[in-house]
């Protein structure tokens, strides 16, 4: 805490008032004295809790209070910026001097030149108004927006410094034509009566509140605000538990909950959304997904609209999960890169095509278009895949309800394509992985001069193990180390060895594959 400084006058309400300083983000929690220094500080709690020094006390006395012990800091108001309102941003960002556009003085690529071509322009034909990180507080004077911004459809406020909805919906109001909205990065305080600003978005239709701090119940709260939004994007929130939506974001089409920390048995809560057809849980720990309304086989009566739904990166190991998805009626579209969902050959190959032949309406599988004929092999490769298995459980006459809660498709397979033959079948030979050897060569992409070395490795090999094999023959230390591989078999695909606990066996290397080793 500096000396004293003649000091710019704070505003009246500056607790709770959104703050810049140094390029960061804060909130005021405090502001007054602290002996025994003479003048007037301002206690904030930083967005960025690693940018603080202690938990809003000084000398063993509190000032205020921070969610993270070291998340606040006593500042000069002189080193704080409480913004400015909306026009002034927009003139700071959007406005050219005509001298300055005629002589040429503006680089070609700059933003502001788009507006400039034309004598003094006005911003009443900007369809777009982009004040990302821009130091935005407020609506500036009754009305102003309306004159001066009247044809704004698309808005990005993200990372300002609004600090309410009241002073969000005090903009937007006069916006009759907004349909877009970006808000993320803000920390915004709920307001009293949302229902009060419904007018306010009245032609919202697709709204970003990504890294806001909000959990489900805040988002609910505030829904009854947004009457016809169709895309709401909430990632990287506070979103655990998510509760019924009961008459709220009805309208609502396309949902983003990546990257929240979900109680997977609360996802189903969202289920009756009766227009929902895009939804992604990627980054959300799924592993688990179940219809319990529904028999293996049967549709579901949850999530009726629901085409698109992207689960990658989540924990699902299980192929039941698939089988539940298959209940889903009208899903068409379908990710779920990086999960452990592997085949009995630990073939990535595999598993695509055990996701195609679940999934019988499937049409777009990790953004990949399915084509008829790759479904096609993908289905008689499954017959065949799990024939034995079906023989075994009663096959022709009636196979066991165990095989058909394990393969709910596989009936429908055999009527869409026949019967396995017997001759066609093989039994999978077990592996004698301890005795295999796999040949491997090792490629250095940033080395260009280093020449491949081409080494035989045990499958059983962890990949620790590997990167001391490489320090003994580079001298770099294994911790330094990074590696994935490619295979011939998904030419231009390079798979990430995230692991060094791991075998190579567990990442489905084969012999002939290249390990390419990278350091730093």
């Amino acid at each position: 805490m500096g000396a004293d400084q003649t000091e710019p006058e704070v505003p009246a309400d500056a607790v709770g008032r959104r703050v810049s300083c140094g390029g960061e983000r804060a909130t005021v929690r405090y502001a007054g004295p602290v002996p025994p220094t003479a003048g007037l500080w301002l206690g904030v709690e930083w967005d960025n809790p690693d940018r603080g020094k202690h938990g809003g006390s000084h000398e063993g006395v509190r000032y205020f209070t921070c969610r993270h012990t070291t998340g606040g800091s006593f500042v000069r108001p002189a080193k704080v910026s409480f913004g400015v309102d909306y026009l002034t941003a927009v003139r700071q960002v959007y406005q050219v001097d005509t001298e300055e556009v005629l002589s040429e003085e503006i680089s070609i690529s700059s933003k502001k030149l788009k507006w400039g071509t034309i004598k003094e322009r006005s911003f009443e034909s900007l369809p777009s108004v982009l004040l990302s990180r821009r130091d935005v507080n407020g609506p500036g004077d009754d009305g102003e927006i309306r004159r001066t911004t009247p044809n704004v459809q698309w808005l990005d406020l993200s990372g300002t410094l609004l600090s309410r909805w009241e002073d969000v919906a005090a903009i937007t109001q006069q916006l009759d034509r907004l349909e877009g909205l970006q808000l993320s990065s803000n920390r915004l305080s709920l307001p009293s009566d949302p229902a009060a600003h419904c007018q306010a978005f009245c032609s919202l239709k697709v709204l970003a509140l990504n890294s806001c701090d909000l959990t489900w119940a805040q988002i609910l709260e505030c829904a009854p605000m947004w009457p016809q939004l169709e895309d709401l994007c909430v990632e990287e929130n506070n979103i655990t538990e998510l509760q019924r939506p009961e008459g709220l974001l009805q309208s609502v089409r396309s949902l983003s909950l990546s990257s929240n920390p979900l109680v997977q048995d609360s996802v189903l809560s969202i289920s009756a959304l009766p227009r929902l057809e895009q939804l992604n849980l990627s980054r959300t720990g799924l592993s688990v997904i179940q219809f319990d309304d529904a028999a293996p086989g049967s549709n579901t009566s949850m999530f009726p609209a629901l085409k698109t739904l992207s689960l990658d990166h989540n924990n699902i190991t299980e192929w039941c999960v698939v089988d539940e998805l298959a209940k889903l009626p009208s899903l068409v579209q379908f990710s779920c890169r990086g999960n452990k969902l592997v085949s009995s050959d630990g073939n990535p190959k595999t598993a695509n095509q055990m996701l195609i032949a679940k999934l019988g309406q499937l049409v777009v599988l990790n953004s990949c278009e399915i084509h008829p004929e790759e479904r096609r092999g993908a289905e008689l490769d499954y017959i065949k895949m799990f024939g034995l298995e079906w023989l075994k459980a009663g096959g022709r006459s009636q196979p066991s309800a165990q095989f058909t809660c394990r393969h709910p498709r596989y009936q429908s397979l055999i009527h869409k394509h026949g019967a396995p033959e017997e001759g066609e079948l093989k039994k999978p030979e077990p592996f004698a992985l301890k005795n295999q050897l796999l040949k491997i060569t090792f490629v250095f992409p940033d080395d260009a001069d280093r020449t491949p070395i081409e080494k035989k490795i045990p499958a059983t090999m962890v990949v620790q193990k590997v990167k001391g094999l490489l320090y003994r023959l580079l001298k770099v230390p294994a911790a330094d180390l990074k590696l994935s591989y490619t295979s011939p078999k998904m030419v231009g695909t390079e798979f990430e060895i995230d692991s060094d606990l791991k075998t190579l066996q567990f990442y489905s290397i084969e012999d002939g594959d290249q390990v390419l080793v990278r350091w730093s």
